[in-house]
This record gives structure tokens, C-alpha cells and sequence, in this order.
């Protein structure tokens, strides 16, 4: 009997020197190793596996070797197309190829929700207040936040300045130098608006909108309303009267319009920055501005999209792969980003700086235009929308359809497409 009692004595003694240095002591002792609005935990893994849009690898070394050599964690990254990472995902999830870290556009945030590829974060407001506060709602999804913003785009205006020496104030204006400049094969400017993505600005302008409430109310498409009509009727008028080549329409439309700028042959395009480096190594002068704006006064309203980085469902890792993404997107790190990738951080301090936006003329722009952007859906309903528009673009500027009756069949469609696809309406 006094054996027995002499061990559960032990035991005890055994339990109470287990307590006094467990859970209750770890927070002070990991408190001043906390970075960024996460808490470290001992159990670090050895190596976190990014995925990295095509060809910005190496953008993303000078983060990833100060993140290893503070932390301990070797970043690895592979680089994929940034419009197929869900098809990846679907692909790779679930093997040993799985990433940590991807980064997407803004528009994927719903989607891989609703698949489980990304999972939210929680972040404090001082990481938050780095950023501009339409680049962080771009990432929210029912009331989560899923990522951080790295670069924001929206098309804008790109002209020669050898042929265009000032920016006409409104599109009214551009039209009638473009009626001036069309000769042959020769053009004034071009637009690839037979692409729903570069029409929206116009939808927009003439005042009809994709989905109702905050674009996310798939029950209310406003895509065949009169002022899209009106919109259309527009659009139109640049393929009839053959400001618009033939070949600035279907899958060549961009490489169409791409040669022929870069040729000298047309005085300004709408098109995003992803185009601007490829257009100086053409040797074009460019100059880049705001889309001029439409003659009833309202702004080119173009779509914006954000690309960010994410946290994925797919490793035991997520709190150092939050750690990751906070430290990847963090204002110094995404400068340099910047400097080697011409990508444009939505970092509030940057758009504060008068001589970083008169040094940079193209982010200005780009800035100044996101203004009076619109964020592209981020709903999976969203998918639905891309080919019907771009289908009654195309009926309608090849004369086989007029706008109304081109724009009703588009939203019957995508109504079809959503019941089918996704349930019918939220």
C-alpha cells in the first residue's frame, strides 16, 4: 500500500514540474519572437513551397534569402502561369508538390474558396494599413480576409508620343483623331473590345454594371439594361466604321493590335502595364495616362484587378506560410518587387510620394485610373459572364446581330450557366 502511494505521490510531483513549464509559460517566452502579427511556433518546417507568377522568379529571391536567413526556412518556388494556378492547384493539392504560398488575381479569391484551395487569415491593422483599402476588400470573401495584395493593374491610356504629342481630354476628341489618322494601314486607336475584361470600361461609363449589390448579387445582371445597350451601340461604331482593323477581333485580336503599335502603325492603345516594357524594347517613346473620358462625362470605368499572395489548405504549415505571405508583401519588400518587375504595389505610401509618382509616370497612371475602376467579381458566378459578352461583342461588331438582341441572348445565357453551374442565384 505505501509502494502504491509513494508512486501516485511521484506522479504527481511529475505532473505539477510538467505544468510549471508548459502551455501557460509559452506565450511570454514566443512574445518577442512574434513578427508581423503572427506567433511562431517551435515546430517549423524545413521549407515552404511557393508558387510564383511566370517569369517574376526573381523577384521573389532577395524576400525568400532574407526570410531563410531570419527565420531558418528555405523558400522554395516554382513559377506557373498566374491565370492557370487554380488548374494547377487542382492538379497538384493533394500530392507532394502541394504549395504553401500561391499567388493569383484577385477574381480566383472565390473560386478557391469555394473548392477549399485558399484559407482565410487574420492580420493586424497595422500590416493592413500598408495597403490601399480597395486592394485589401479585393480579397475579402463573405467576410474573410484570404490575401495580401502585391501589384494592382487597369488598363489605361498608351499613346506615341512621336504621333500623339498631347492626350485628347475625352474619347469624343480621340474618336475624330482616330478618323484622321485611319488611312490604309494605318489607325489611330485601338482597343481589343471584343474582350469583355477592356469593353467593361465602356459598359461602365454609359452606366450599366455585371452583378447587382456590391457585385456579388448574381440574381441582378445588369448587362442588358438600356445604357448597355447604349454601350454596345458604341463599341459598334469603332468596328463599323473601320477605326477598328478586321483583325482586331477573336483570339489574334491582341497580337493584332500589339504588332501594329509597335510598328508605329496606330497612335495609342488601351491596354494594361503588363504592356509597357514590351513596348520600349520595341522602341516605341510611350506615354501613358488615365483613359480620356467618354463624351456624357463619366470616367472609362475599366476593371481592376489585384494580385496577391495566399495561404493554401493543402500543408500543416499555415502559420509560417502567413508569416511568409505578410513578409513577402511588406512595403520594402515590394518595392524592390517593383524595381525589377515594373508590377505596381497598392502600397498607401507610394501614392503619398509626389516624387516616387512623378518619377513614374506609368504606376501614376495606372494609380490615377484605379480611381475610377471597378473590381472585377470575385463570385464564381463571374466565370459565367466572360464568353456570352464577348460573343455578342462579336455578333454585333461583324453586323450579324444588333445590340439589344445580342445582349438579351448573353444574359439569358449566363442566367443558364449560373443555375446549371453554381446552383442558381446567391
Amino acid at each position: 500500500m505505501k509502494k502504491w502511494l509513494g508512486a501516485l505521490f511521484a506522479l504527481v510531483l511529475v505532473i505539477g514540474v510538467l505544468a510549471a513549464c508548459g502551455p501557460d509559460d509559452e506565450p511570454e517566452e514566443n512574445a518577442n519572437n512574434s513578427d508581423e502579427g503572427t506567433t511562431e511556433s517551435t515546430d517549423k518546417p524545413e521549407k515552404l513551397i511557393v508558387w510564383e507568377d511566370q517569369d517574376k522568379g526573381a523577384a521573389l529571391e532577395d524576400a525568400a534569402a532574407k526570410f531563410e536567413e531570419e527565420h531558418g526556412i528555405k523558400i522554395e518556388y516554382q513559377e506557373y502561369n498566374i491565370t492557370e494556378m487554380q488548374e494547377n492547384m487542382a492538379l497538384d493539392g493533394n500530392t507532394e508538390n502541394a504549395p504553401d504560398v500561391v499567388t493569383m488575381s484577385h477574381d480566383g479569391v472565390g473560386p478557391s474558396v469555394v473548392k477549399g484551395y485558399i484559407a482565410p487569415i487574420e492580420v493586424s491593422d497595422e500590416v493592413l494599413s500598408q495597403y490601399t483599402s480597395s486592394s485589401v476588400e479585393a480579397f475579402e470573401y463573405e467576410g474573410k480576409l484570404y490575401g495580401l495584395p502585391k501589384a494592382t493593374e487597369t488598363p489605361v491610356f498608351i499613346y506615341n508620343k512621336e504621333l500623339l504629342p498631347e492626350v485628347p481630354e475625352t474619347m469624343e476628341e480621340l474618336y475624330e483623331l482616330t478618323k484622321e489618322a485611319t488611312n490604309g494601314d494605318e489607325y489611330g486607336f485601338l482597343a481589343i473590345w471584343d474582350d469583355f475584361y477592356h469593353a467593361h470600361g465602356i459598359f461602365h461609363g454609359f452606366g450599366s454594371y455585371v452583378f447587382g449589390g456590391d457585385n456579388d448579387d448574381p440574381s441582378d445582371i445588369g448587362l442588358n439594361n438600356d445604357q448597355a445597350v447604349e454601350a454596345l451601340e458604341y463599341i459598334h461604331k469603332w468596328y463599323d466604321e473601320g477605326l477598328f482593323p478586321s483583325g482586331i477581333i477573336g483570339e489574334t485580336s491582341n497580337d493584332q493590335m500589339n504588332g501594329l503599335f509597335k510598328q508605329g502603325k496606330a497612335i495609342a492603345v488601351q491596354n494594361g502595364p503588363w504592356a509597357f516594357k514590351d513596348y520600349q524594347d520595341a522602341g516605341i517613346d510611350i506615354g501613358i495616362a488615365p483613359m480620356p473620358k467618354l463624351e456624357n462625362g463619366q470616367p472609362v470605368g475599366t476593371f481592376m484587378g489585384v494580385k496577391g499572395w495566399f495561404v493554401t489548405n493543402f500543408k500543416e504549415n499555415q502559420e509560417w506560410a502567413q508569416k511568409f505571405v505578410e513578409f513577402v508583401a511588406n512595403e520594402e519588400n515590394s518595392k524592390t518587387r517593383f524595381d525589377l518587375t515594373g508590377e505596381i504595389p497598392p502600397l498607401v505610401s507610394l501614392l503619398e510620394d509626389e516624387e516616387w509618382v512623378s518619377q513614374n509616370e506609368g504606376a501614376a497612371a495606372v494609380m490615377e485610373q484605379s480611381r475610377d475602376a471597378v473590381a472585377m467579381p470575385s463570385i464564381p458566378e463571374m466565370a459565367e459572364v466572360w464568353d456570352p459578352l464577348k460573343t455578342a461583342v462579336q455578333t454585333v461588331a461583324t453586323g450579324k446581330a444588333e445590340p439589344k438582341e445580342a445582349l438579351d441572348e448573353a444574359v439569358e445565357l449566363i442566367k443558364q450557366n449560373i443555375e446549371m453551374n453554381h446552383g442558381g442565384a446567391n
